[in-house]
């Protein structure tokens, strides 16, 4: 399954992130599972990038123009695709993945995650996004999913589409639907 992986970029975070995100991506390279991810050698891209790779997986690194000229490309990138900017970055992963899962970050991160709900909830694609909910980081997150869902705004069908997983474990159930 080729899994997509939002996340941040920065490495001055709390260390259970990057220990749970290291954990899922020797997950997914042991399991076989490819990685598609901005490509980035920084923050959580680098650490799940690395554990994939140490494990043994495939890894596709969509970069934009502007990391690839500052040099920020990760070195455990197997297939790089060039893009111009942010939009066709989450276009390319988008459509090169399976499922998305969302782990700790910011506005790119949400930016990315609501680019795939928002095109989900129309009609444009069925992929579900699995927030990985690591020390309750993405519980604003879902309180606010759910205080619009309770108001009526969000399309029915729309808690098919996101799921919260607070371990590996539920991630490796979700992701076996």
């Amino acid at each position: 399954m080729n899994i997509c992986i939002f996340c941040s970029a920065n490495s001055n975070i709390p260390t259970e992130y990057f220990e749970r995100t290291s954990e899922l991506g020797t997950w997914m390279g042991a399991n076989g599972h490819t990685l598609v991810f901005g490509g980035c050698n920084l923050g959580l891209m680098e650490c799940v990038a690395k554990a994939v790779h140490d494990a043994k997986g495939m890894t596709v690194g969509v970069v934009p123009t502007i990391v690839e000229k500052g040099g920020k490309v990760s070195d455990y990138v197997d297939v790089k695709i060039l893009c111009d900017n942010l939009s066709d970055r989450k276009d390319l992963m988008i459509e090169r993945s399976d499922v998305i899962i969302a782990l700790p970050g910011g506005v790119g991160t949400l930016d990315e995650i609501f680019t795939v709900l928002a095109a989900a909830s129309i009609g444009y694609h069925s992929k579900r996004v699995i927030l990985y909910n690591i020390g309750g980081f993405w519980d604003s997150l879902i309180a606010m999913l759910d205080d619009l869902k309770t108001r009526g705004v969000l399309r029915a069908g729309f808690e098919d589409t996101v799921k919260v997983a607070h371990t590996l474990d539920e991630i490796a159930a979700l992701i076996a639907q």
